[in-house]
C-alpha cells in the first residue's frame, strides 16, 4: 500500500528543530497501538494538518516522497512520520515500501518510531531489514515492561512513553537504562541538535514523558500497561 505523505523540509516545531519531516496518512497506524486514542498527533495544529493529509488536500504521492528523501544532502537528519506509522494498513507493514525508503535514505540519517505489533514475524523482519540498512527504526513501547520485551527482540532501538512527571531517568523492570529525551526537558535542545533517537546501535531506551492534551490518558495507558500484548510468538 502507497501512502500519501507529506513532506516538510524545514519543520518549525520547537522539538524538533528545523530538520525535515514527514506525515503519513492515518491509515498507516494500527488500531491495537496502546496510544490509539491518546496520541498527541490527533489535536492541535499537527491534527489539522493531518487531516488535510488524509483527505489528499495536502501531501504526495508515494513516488514524490520518495524523491523529496533521495534529494537530500548527504548525513542529513530528518524524521519520518510526526504522525502516521511505517507503510502498510492498520497492523501489517508493507516491506516492499519499507525497503524503499531504506533505498532513498541512503547516505542520510533518517529515523522513525512504530507502533505495528511485533507479535507479526513479518514486521519484525521487515524492521531488522531497516535497521541493518541504515533507516532507523524505534520500536515504541507503552511501559516499561513493554521496553524489556521489544529490546529483547534485538532488531532496533526502543523507545518508551512515560508518566507525565517522570522527569528523570529510570530503568525498565529487567534493569535497562531510560533516558529521557532532552527536547522534553531543555529548550535549548531539538532533534536537530540531539540526534540520539537516529542512533541504530544505542543500548539506552529512550523515554518520552507523556505530553499533550491526552496527557493524563497517555499517563494512565504508561503506568498500567497498553491496550495490545507487543510480543508473541509467531
Amino acid at each position: 500500500m502507497a501512502h500519501r505523505v507529506a513532506f516538510t523540509r524545514q519543520s518549525k516545531n520547537a522539538k524538533t528543530g528545523p530538520i525535515p519531516v514527514t506525515t503519513t496518512q492515518a491509515d498507516s497506524c494500527p488500531p491495537s497501538c496502546g496510544m490509539f486514542a491518546a496520541c498527541y498527533a490527533k489535536s492541535g495544529p499537527l491534527a489539522m494538518f493531518w487531516r488535510k493529509v488524509n483527505d489528499a488536500s495536502a501531501g504526495l504521492a508515494w513516488p514524490d516522497f520518495l524523491a523529496q528523501i533521495a534529494s537530500l544532502p548527504l548525513g542529513q537528519l530528518w524524521r519520518h512520520n510526526q504522525a502516521g506509522d511505517l507503510p502498510g494498513i492498520g497492523e501489517s507493514i508493507d516491506a516492499p515500501a519499507l525497503a524503499e525508503i531504506v533505498s532513498a535514505n541512503a547516505g542520510k540519517r533518517g529515523f522513525t518510531y512504530t507502533h505495528k505489533p511485533m507479535a507479526s514475524a513479518a514486521n519484525r523482519r521487515a524492521i531488522a531489514d531497516a535497521n541493518r540498512g541504515g533507516f532507523t527504526v524505534n520500536l515504541s513501547a507503552d511501559t516499561l515492561s513493554d521496553a524489556d520485551r521489544l529490546a529483547s527482540l534485538g532488531i532496533g532501538p526502543v523507545v518508551v512513553v512515560l508518566p507525565s512527571d517522570q522527569t528523570t531517568a529510570t530503568t525498565t523492570p529487567e534493569g535497562r537504562k531510560v533516558a529521557i529525551c532532552p527536547a522534553t526537558i531543555a529548550d535549548d535542545v531539538t532533534c536537530a541538535s540531539c540526534g540520539i533517537c537516529a542512533l541504530r546501535d544505542r543500548k539506552a531506551v529512550i523515554g518520552f514523558p507523556a505530553h499533550g492534551t491526552s496527557k493524563r490518558k497517555a499517563s494512565a495507558i504508561a503506568q498500567g500497561g497498553g491496550m495490545h500484548t507487543l510480543l508473541k510468538s509467531a
